[in-house]
């Protein structure tokens, strides 16, 4: 198409949208929608975008799905764009559809124990709310005081309690969804148990906004938990880190949280967070538990990290204590990040049993590319997060450092594990995903994609 006949379009489309939104939900200033283009994600390109609309009913975003179907318009969903996978990155002549004012925490039923919300509502904000109530909702990305409950939902966001709660996809009991023509889905339940018919409920979750657009979701909810007791064990190596972690499983603990951060990280945090940490450690374990008897737990764990060779056990003495060594974790990415002018993060799973071999071959990728790698990791559950160092700015460190960052995932692979555990596959791991699920796989998924999306309208360009 010709710029006059895109000058056209453009029009025709502000105009068709002004049809049913009111003036301020819709941005066209080309530096304003500019701002908007992007996640958090290093090396995924994007496109320029026609437009960012803002609703805040699903009446306006369903108007907004019917003009792009007839305009023949691709949308983009957006939440808080703290992703990392360029999931959320326009395309060209896209409409950016941000759902952060639809931001309303609906209701929080305590006998139930669900919580109705739009897809703007953030993390920490519903967290906080239902713990007013005496109630917990687990997950909890790092990024959990920007992220949106919607952009957890469209890339299955994780976080640190998963080895005892699990993932976002456990929590999602029913979504409304407005599909690629407009129509209102609304899929799933509120009750305990249910299973009539497929379970497109989970079909949604993960799914990145290909599928359709999440305008509202029940979730579950759990009894607030007593208040977490934490250990922090220093190893001479990352081999004896994991093997007090598959210690800790193999022995039927059940940690609220257990985490490892190497060398590389915990100088980082203590650089950027001045936090105190052993730097002399080669890798950092920190184990929690919300148990009613969290000091025999925790003591139970001291013993299995001296037995696997700890050179240090230290359990947090009060609250505050536990509460400073979680911030030093949540803090990692930010830390690693301050090394160097640019990071590239990875966020490959694999069997806990073969953690120390993912660590391990993550060491050697950084020696061999002579880059620098920091790995945090959630250890409990086998997520690694090793950190790509680099400046952009300097031609062959980057290559190098995309080069490493596909060795890493190849690594993971290899060990029988999963290219993404939480961080979605966007633009920067689609062909990757391929890698991953294989010929018959993929032609499944795109046909998924064909029955919700037949023109292809929704988020294109993105896992394939």
């Amino acid at each position: 198409m010709d710029d006059a006949g895109e000058d056209d379009l453009s029009l025709r489309l502000h105009a068709s949208l002004l049809e049913g939104l009111p003036a301020e939900a819709l941005l066209t200033d080309p530096e304003v929608t500019a701002s908007y283009a992007t996640d958090m994600a290093t090396f995924c390109a994007a496109g320029t975008p026609a437009a960012v609309v803002l609703p805040r009913t699903v009446e306006q975003v369903q108007h907004v799905l019917r003009t792009a179907t007839a305009l023949r318009v691709p949308v983009v969903p957006q939440g808080a764009r703290t992703g990392l996978s360029g999931a959320a990155n326009a395309s060209d002549g896209c409409i950016l559809l941000s759902l952060v004012k639809m931001d309303r925490i609906l209701e929080i039923n305590t006998v139930d124990r669900v919580a109705v919300v739009e897809p703007g509502v953030v993390n920490a904000v519903l967290s906080r709310a239902v713990a007013d109530r005496g109630l917990f909702y687990p997950p909890d990305p790092s990024s959990w005081e920007q992220c949106t409950i919607g952009g957890n939902i469209g890339t299955a966001s994780g976080g640190l309690c998963c080895v005892k709660y699990g993932v976002t996809a456990e929590y999602v009991l029913g979504l409304d969804v407005v599909l690629a023509d407009g129509r209102l889905l609304r899929t799933g339940r509120r009750t305990a148990k249910g299973v009539a018919g497929y379970d497109l409920t989970r079909l949604f979750v993960g799914s990145e906004g290909s599928l359709g657009v999440v305008v509202q979701a029940v979730l579950a909810l759990r009894p607030a938990p007593p208040r977490q007791l934490v250990l922090a064990a220093e190893f001479p190596s990352a081999a004896a880190a994991c093997a007090a972690v598959c210690a800790v499983m193999e022995a039927g603990l059940t940690p609220s949280l257990l985490e490892l951060m190497d060398r590389t990280t915990v100088r980082a945090v203590n650089a950027l967070g001045k936090m105190g940490l052993p730097e002399t450690t080669e890798a950092l374990l920190l184990a929690a538990f919300d148990t009613p008897h969290a000091p025999d737990d925790v003591a139970a764990v001291g013993e299995l990290c001296r037995t696997a060779g700890a050179s240090a056990v230290v359990p947090a003495e009060d609250e505050a204590e536990s509460e400073l060594l979680l911030q030093a974790r949540r803090m990692s990415l930010t830390a690693l990040d301050a090394l160097r002018p640019a990071t590239m993060i990875d966020d490959v799973c694999v069997p806990r049993s073969r953690l120390a071999e993912m660590l391990d071959g993550t060491a050697a990728i950084a020696r061999a590319y002579d880059l620098l790698i920091g790995v945090c990791a959630h250890a409990g559950d086998g997520n690694t997060h090793p950190v790509v160092c680099f400046d952009p700015a300097d031609g062959d460190e980057t290559r190098r450092a995309r080069e490493s960052f596909d060795e890493i995932m190849a690594l993971g692979l290899a060990l029988g594990g999963t290219i993404t555990g939480e961080h979605g596959v966007g633009v920067l791991k689609k062909e990757w995903l391929a890698r991953e699920l294989g010929p018959v796989g993929m032609e499944m998924q795109r046909a998924v994609k064909q029955a919700f999306d037949p023109l292809g309208l929704l988020n294109p360009g993105k896992l394939f």
